[in-house]
């Protein structure tokens, strides 16, 4: 089966982007779709561009980050299993989502829950993105699953130019470990329904 490829260098690529996660059918009133790649590739920035084109359209939509879900810097591996059954089991129950999100600072989950908006209740799209939202546990629960390329070239350059581009240097080598073990162990790559590559824009990776 061949695989959709949208180039974000082209006119209007968060547009096609919105017509190809509109034209998939979805499990339940709230579309979810998932939003993988290494890091530096642009997930983030892919993501909100997504979710501005499905506003255009009318299409209610929210945007989750892995970064809430990861339990520390050697935490990798372990994040699936949150967004699974804090988030996406929930909705395949019907009931909303909620989440404890991870203190960067702190070093721990916080207390309060997080809720999914009750603006999503009559359906739209979950746009979960970050390393680990492909994994092999949740893709039954998935309704699209987006990887994005970029060269190694091009995501050493966006890393650099992070803003917490310090404080993540320390980290950058046991996290570039970790998903070398994750993508070894899970292939969303193989398993993606549509390529974004974003080898050519430009932008800074976040």
């Amino acid at each position: 089966m061949s695989v959709e490829r949208v180039r974000t260098s082209d006119d209007r690529w968060a547009d096609r982007l919105a017509s190809a996660v509109l034209a998939r059918g979805r499990r339940r009133p709230l579309r979810v779709v998932a939003v993988e790649g290494r890091s530096g590739s642009g997930k983030s920035t892919v993501a909100e561009r997504l979710s501005a084109a499905l506003a255009l359209r009318g299409e209610p939509s929210a945007v989750l980050t892995m970064e809430d879900l990861y339990p520390g810097w050697d935490g990798l591996s372990l994040a699936h299993t949150f967004l699974r059954e804090w988030v996406l089991e929930p909705l395949a129950r019907g009931e909303r989502a909620a989440w404890r999100r991870y203190d960067w600072e702190r070093g721990g989950f916080e207390e309060a829950w997080t809720v999914l908006s009750p603006e999503l209740d009559d359906g739209g799209t979950l746009i979960v993105e970050g390393c680990g939202c492909g994994a092999r546990p949740v893709r039954a629960h998935l309704d699209l699953l987006v990887w994005v390329a970029a060269t190694d070239a091009e995501r050493g350059r966006r890393l650099d130019l992070r803003r917490d581009a310090a404080l993540y240097a320390p980290y950058r080598t046991l996290w570039a470990r970790q998903e070398d073990e994750f993508h070894a162990a899970h292939r969303p790559r193989e398993h993606a329904d549509l390529w974004v590559d974003n080898s050519g824009s430009g932008a800074p990776a976040r």
